[in-house]
């Protein structure tokens, strides 16, 4: 099965899309296209050759609360920065019928990937995830992804991106 990933389209089939994760199935197949439509978010799918939808991830603009980052961060930054440029990788998900094979990571490299394109014209400190689970959780902690203090969010320094890809 040939796989690509590519932005959301009307031809795409997400009809039978089951992660495992109903809010997470229910986003794509009802909320994910509106989103799009109001430029709230970015939608990207991997599909198969017939367009059927076998994982997606979202992409939004974000600010953090400076206050939010761990100490160390917070005193690199001047203090009239109340909130952090960030980049909101909002949902990542992979059908059950892949899952366990690698998609997630591609997904992900993929989604780093764009985050770190946009870096080079739009100021961004990091991409910032908020885990649905702890499963998800350590997903992200596998790569690289630092807790934030206040929160069960995460994030991923762009310079550690930019490391990857430059």
């Amino acid at each position: 099965m040939e796989l690509k990933i590519q932005i959301l389209e009307k031809q795409c089939d997400k009809s039978n899309f089951n992660c495992g994760y109903e809010l997470l199935d229910n986003y794509l197949k009802r909320q994910a296209k509106q989103d799009v439509g109001r430029d709230l978010s970015a939608c990207f799918v991997l599909v198969d050759n017939a367009l059927i939808v076998k994982g997606y991830y979202t992409l939004s603009a974000n600010a953090i609360k400076k206050s939010d980052f761990p100490d160390y961060l917070q005193k690199k930054w001047p203090p009239n920065y109340q909130d952090i440029p960030t980049v909101l990788l909002g949902r990542l998900a992979v059908d059950i019928s892949i899952k366990g094979k690698g998609y997630g990571e591609i997904l992900l490299i993929d989604a780093l990937k764009r985050c770190f394109d946009v870096s080079e014209t739009v100021g961004t400190l990091a991409i910032v995830v908020d885990p649905i689970d702890e499963i998800a959780r350590n997903f992200y902690l596998r790569y690289g992804f630092i807790l934030l203090p206040t929160s069960g969010k995460m994030f991923l320094p762009m310079k550690t991106i930019r490391e990857l890809f430059a």
